[in-house]
């Protein structure tokens, strides 16, 4: 992770086609496509994939959580369980559709803890939303049941563990709708992109309608077309589907050096007992685009963090004072900070976060470090780098 590491051959053939073509629209001018359509092998190529009836491409990863909303029922009003721990597009999609983000604890899975999500039900939720932070997964069969007893829908936000599993399963088509990102970052990319993904059809429909100004896509011709109901402007290009195709792919690629890297890495800091490692559930597989790692307290991370830049170890993020992706940095959500008004019903939703305390996430957040594992690494530099992460851990106890 990220595929641009490995940009080659293979995406600017497909780019070329594009260029070749010229219909940069992945809807419309049929007549002069010549049989081109990215968009449409990209989305059957990720179907295939991760075992999904349903592919919608849109815009980026935070449409693609918007859409997944939004196509499911979520609107004004009701509240979406997410966790503590994720990236800013997880709140800023809820509020868009004028619903209220319920955030609760994560667990040593860096994801939601079941027991606080169970805790944060009322009779205004409407659904939770999981988040598979960095490459890896929360409790998903507790979660799963906890949805199902509930009667709640299930998002899955898989934009950073495409290619990981649960019992077999791809992250994002154990839910009812799941999510993906193919920004620039990624383990695949299409520069700018994302999909929603799912298996049912009336939810796949919602969404292809949504996503294009709720045109509902019948026929051949764009200006017959109908407006059952109002949408928005999220589509892809046909130039960055292009892209994703060919990264789309070479996901198994990917995942295989990711693996290798990875468990290189994770064998060379087992051999130090005051490291922990991030709790993967039964039946999971992490698709290893992040080592996630536990150490003693707050101050010692702290020091390992220092070690590792001056050290030259880079892409180790300590997220306890990140301001993109954990709640203590999120004053703009807390103090409301808006452009647009927010409406009473949201505000009151959200007054609770002006005294809300989360110890329990504190405490793993401040002891957790999570490490990019690159593609472009060779064997040599990924045993180098694991030998200064070593060193630097070990000087800093």
């Amino acid at each position: 992770m990220p595929g641009f590491e490995l940009i080659g051959d293979l995406e600017r053939k497909e780019v070329n086609d594009v260029l070749d073509n010229g219909v940069f629209m992945r809807y419309g001018f049929d007549g002069m496509r010549n049989g081109h359509w990215k968009a449409k092998e990209l989305e059957a190529e990720i179907g295939k994939q991760l075992q999904s009836k349903h592919v919608q491409l849109v815009s980026n990863g935070t449409a693609a959580v918007t859409v997944a909303l939004a196509a499911s029922g979520v609107g004004a009003g009701d509240e979406v369980i997410m966790p503590t721990f994720t990236f800013v597009a997880s709140f800023e999609s809820i509020m868009i559709l004028g619903g209220v983000p319920v955030l609760v604890d994560i667990d040593d899975t860096l994801g939601l803890d079941p027991k606080a999500v169970e805790a944060a039900i009322t009779p205004k939720t409407k659904a939770i939303m999981v988040v598979q932070m960095c490459g890896s997964m929360g409790r998903m069969g507790e979660l799963k049941a906890i949805a199902e007893k509930h009667n709640l829908l299930l998002i899955e936000d898989a934009c950073q563990a495409i290619g990981a599993t649960y019992n077999g399963k791809p992250l994002g088509s154990i839910g009812d709708v799941g999510c993906f990102s193919f920004d620039f970052v990624k383990t695949i990319t299409s520069a700018e992109g994302g999909a929603v993904i799912t298996n049912n059809e009336d939810f796949y429909v919602n969404a292809d309608h949504y996503t294009d100004h709720g045109h509902d896509h019948v026929g051949n011709d764009r200006g017959a077309e109908t407006h059952p109901f109002l949408g928005y402007n999220f589509r892809i290009s046909e130039l960055h589907a292009a892209v994703g195709l060919a990264q789309a792919r070479r996901l198994p690629e990917f995942l295989s050096i990711q693996e290798k890297n990875f468990m290189i890495i994770r064998e060379a800091l087992a051999e130090i007992p005051e490291v922990t490692f991030r709790t993967v559930p039964e039946g999971g597989v992490e698709n290893y685009g992040f080592l996630s790692f536990f150490l003693p307290d707050l101050e010692t991370t702290n020091k390992v963090a220092a070690a590792f830049k001056d050290s030259g170890v880079d892409a180790c993020f300590h997220y306890y004072n990140n301001n993109w992706h954990y709640i203590r940095r999120w004053d703009h959500l807390k103090e409301l900070k808006s452009l647009f008004p927010i409406s009473k019903e949201v505000k009151d939703g959200l007054a609770y976060l002006k005294t809300a305390e989360y110890p329990q996430s504190d405490d793993y957040i401040a002891r957790n470090i999570s490490c990019l594992i690159k593609l472009s690494w060779t064997e040599e530099q990924v045993k180098e780098r694991a030998a200064k992460m070593v060193e630097a851990i070990k000087s800093s106890l």
